[in-house]
């Protein structure tokens, strides 16, 4: 006896009517270049996929900033690419300093215990960054492998502003260098080869705008053969970047590469190509910074501060009395517009990374925060934020 199967209900009949903004901390709305070409299914094989590959390649050098011919697209979150990283400079015997802001650098942490590495993690001196005399007094007491940074923690808002420094730090110590770039790739500076960093990985759906589920990784050819060089046995297959060099160094197979993710990253890439990183930074650091005086105009305060506050994650504490969950639900049911809570801290984020980074968004998020708020009984001051947007948006147009 088979079991039935259960009622047939299509797709579309699960989707909102409305289609939901995504305001929060990602994935983020998508170009529809982007979302045709995730649409599109090739052989993962063949000389189509070998130009289309050398294509990614070749954009994402300039996106990264690095000359390194070992940037390779992983069938995975941004998570994958950080195991990928972790799992081929660590193991048992070797020592690494995770440099933990919050929820996602402290999975570094996590990664390279599975490994069986030997851990030390650096926290903050309250809200803040990881500063570099905390690092200094680390290597002045220890010896460490690897050395682990987020630019930008996106679980709390804070940028660490002395990344370069600390690279830098790290390197004359002889320390390989793993940074995550998954909310700031493409949204901020972060030049991989100027700044000598060893391994930088990022997701799609972030500041690409690309769809999640699919990620880069780029690895400087010394740490490549580095890698190529180790007698220790990988602790993952797929994520061996050296089995990976087959399928983005060779054009042979390796696994069922991620079709559809990597034309998604290739229309990703190029519009950032055609946009420019420069004017990219810009506009990225205009848009936020509207949505961030806008947010005080209203009556917000924000929770993270200037000094080294993210700009692709804005935090904002929450007002008193509001379920953030239940804001959040309010906003998506009667705004069509979605914002991120956070893990243990009374804030709400707001992302601007890609396509989340326009001037139309920001005004319909702020309209958003006014009216889900003012049902919980907070009267902010809409009419202040939007002479503030308005006053930013005007002038970006001279």
């Amino acid at each position: 006896m088979m079991y039935p199967p259960p009622e047939s209900q299509s797709l579309k009949t699960l989707l909102p009517e409305t289609p939901i903004l995504l305001m929060g901390s990602g994935p983020v709305p998508v170009p529809q270049e982007v979302a045709t070409a995730s649409s599109i299914v090739i052989s993962h094989l063949g000389e189509t996929m070998k130009k289309i590959v050398a294509r990614v390649q070749l954009m994402a050098q300039y996106v990264f900033q690095t000359k390194t011919t070992k940037i390779f697209g992983i069938s995975g979150p941004s998570s994958a690419g950080m195991e990928m990283a972790i799992g081929s400079l660590l193991w048992p015997g070797r020592k690494v300093l995770v440099l933990n802001l919050g929820t996602f650098s402290a999975r570094f942490a996590e990664m390279a215990r599975g490994v069986g590495a030997e851990v030390k993690e650096i926290l903050p001196q309250g809200l803040a960054p990881i500063y570099i005399e905390q690092v200094r007094e680390a290597f002045e007491k220890d010896s460490f492998d690897v050395l682990t940074i987020v630019q930008g923690e996106t679980s709390c808002g804070v940028k660490n502003i002395h990344l370069k420094e600390i690279v830098e730090l790290a390197k004359s110590h002889g320390v390989l260098t793993i940074v995550d770039a998954v909310c700031t790739l493409s949204t901020m500076p972060l030049p991989m080869d100027e700044w000598g960093i060893d391994i930088v990985f990022v997701g799609g759906q972030k500041g690409l705008s690309a769809v999640p589920g699919i990620s880069l990784i780029a690895i400087s050819e010394n740490t490549f053969q580095f890698i190529s060089n180790r007698t220790q046995a990988m602790p993952h297959w797929c994520l061996d970047p050296r089995r990976a060099f087959k399928f983005w160094g060779l054009g042979e197979y390796h696994y069922t590469a991620p079709v559809t993710g990597i034309l998604a990253l290739h229309e990703g890439l190029r519009l950032i190509c055609e946009e420019g990183l420069e004017a990219r930074f810009e506009r990225h650091l205009k848009c936020s910074s509207a949505l961030q005086n806008s947010l005080e105009a209203m009556g917000f305060s924000l929770f993270t501060p200037a000094e080294f506050r993210l700009n692709s994650v804005v935090a904002i504490n929450n007002l008193s009395n509001v379920n953030t969950k239940e804001l959040i639900s309010l906003l998506i049911k009667e705004c069509h517009v979605e914002i991120s809570g956070a893990f243990g801290l009374d804030i709400i984020r707001v992302g601007q990374m890609g396509e989340q980074s326009r001037f139309e968004n920001i005004e319909r998020v702020i309209r958003a925060l006014a009216f889900g708020y003012g049902k919980f009984g907070h009267k902010l001051d809409l009419e202040s934020g939007l002479k503030v947007l308005n006053i930013s948006r005007d002038s970006g147009k001279k």
